[in-house]
């Protein structure tokens, strides 16, 4: 969506992880899975499959929003011209993300999409929308550790970050079925476990906007072809284009690594660059232009589901995690997926805290100290990637220069990204 476009490539220091990555780029509501999609592995790697509107006032055989169409000279409406194409700007090293070929992208399906989003209507109350919980200041998350519904309803883990959506292989901390924005995007609409956004059903949703001038035009431009362009599965088509924009790639640390602006980043976050490689070894799970490994794109011929444990609980020394939160395990049934979650992007990382599944770390500083020693809890469950390392105060510093560099700032002021009903 951003037009901050750049070019150019560069290898940088300790980059054989990322650097790997790009050359393949050259790649907590439930969702329904895709045909292709397949089984999910018993263990942590990754496995082959495909974690926040009622009739218009134009004329529903046409589309049109009070304005008499065109007609040829034999007296028959023009069709109405059709959506303008959607041209990807995408940062050097990003490959273009999957579009499902029944939802194509268009920038009229976008800025509806970017209304729905914004929209408080689309709550029980009025006073809740998918921004309340993906706010774009805090890179699309909440601030919270665990996020809060319409009912006030505390839930078992946080809002994930929306940045980068278009490129994750799984939606959700822990679901392996929650693939496709389209279908995810009913969860928080009409969940009641935990309840998000309240909504009863689709009648209840296209009630709440079916007033508002702005949606005739609106749905109109973005669904030309259909006689009656307000529908659920309109509005969730319109909401995943929009969500598929939110993309960052143009921090400091991309300007020094694809680029080699040498004076992008610091000498500090360029050693933090190489602990994060090296004791880290942070990149087995964060790694390419997404930094995770839940990333999928298009052309990309399989779709990674990848799940960790990161050694957070043991409540009873086999390794159990607190109940609701027992990660791939609730899906798959196998108790040694206890625990296992998605591994997030690490982009604007230092705008989401708090951190971890369920916001019991509150700092960065603290994530490190956790990895450090090999994770909270002693647990037989433990990814084997889990390794102690030393960490002193000097290192702590080179690791957060590296994080800070990790952060598009433009993500968190684009006005295309921002609430349209607040703009004049």
């Amino acid at each position: 969506m951003s037009a901050r476009g750049h070019t150019g490539s560069r290898r940088g220091p300790a980059g054989a992880a990322l650097g790997a990555a790009l050359v393949l780029a050259c790649s907590e509501p439930d969702g329904a899975p895709e045909a292709e999609a397949g089984p999910v592995a018993a263990d942590s790697t990754s496995v082959t499959s495909t974690d926040a509107s009622p009739d218009s006032t134009g004329d529903a055989d046409d589309g049109s929003t009070g304005v008499a169409p065109d007609t040829s000279s034999t007296g028959v409406p023009d069709d109405p011209p059709p959506p303008e194409p959607w041209v990807w700007d995408l940062p050097p090293g990003f490959p273009e993300p999957y579009v499902p070929a029944d939802n194509p992208m268009s920038a009229a399906k976008v800025e509806l999409g970017r209304h729905l989003f914004y929209d408080t209507r689309l709550s029980a109350d009025g006073t809740y929308a998918c921004a309340t919980c993906h706010r774009q200041e805090l890179a699309f998350t909440d601030g919270l550790p665990r996020a809060e519904g319409v009912t006030g309803e505390l839930h078992p883990r946080g809002s994930m970050s929306l940045v980068n959506i278009a490129y994750a292989s799984s939606l959700a901390w822990a679901n392996p079925t929650s693939i496709d924005l389209e279908e995810q995007a009913k969860g928080p609409m009409f969940g009641t476990d935990p309840v998000e956004l309240g909504l009863v059903d689709e009648a209840d949703l296209l009630a709440r906007i079916a007033d508002d001038p702005t949606y005739d035009e609106l749905f109109a431009a973005a669904f030309p072809d259909d006689a009656d362009p307000r529908s659920l599965d309109s509005v969730t088509k319109a909401i995943a284009s929009f969500e598929r924009t939110i993309i960052a790639g143009r921090a400091p640390f991309d300007r020094w690594f694809f680029e080699g602006d040498e004076s992008a980043i610091s000498a500090a976050a360029k050693r933090g660059w190489d602990l994060f490689n090296f004791p880290g070894e942070c990149t087995y799970c964060h790694f390419n232009f997404a930094w995770s490994d839940s990333t999928y794109f298009a052309d990309l011929p399989e779709r990674p589901l990848a799940f960790h444990n990161t050694g957070l609980y043991n409540l009873d020394g086999a390794g159990a995690y607190p109940p609701g939160n027992e990660g791939l395990m609730r899906y798959s049934g196998d108790p040694a997926d206890m625990g296992r979650f998605k591994s997030p992007s690490l982009r604007n990382i230092t705008e989401t805290a708090p951190y971890m599944h369920d916001g019991s770390i509150d700092t960065l500083e603290g994530v490190l100290e956790h990895y450090a020693r090999g994770g909270r809890a002693s647990t037989p469950l433990a990814d084997i990637r889990m390794r102690r390392f030393e960490l002193d105060a000097v290192m702590v510093a080179d690791f957060m220069a590296f994080f800070a560099s990790l952060s598009d700032d433009g993500v968190l002021t684009d006005p295309t990204l921002s609430d349209p009903w607040t703009q004049p």
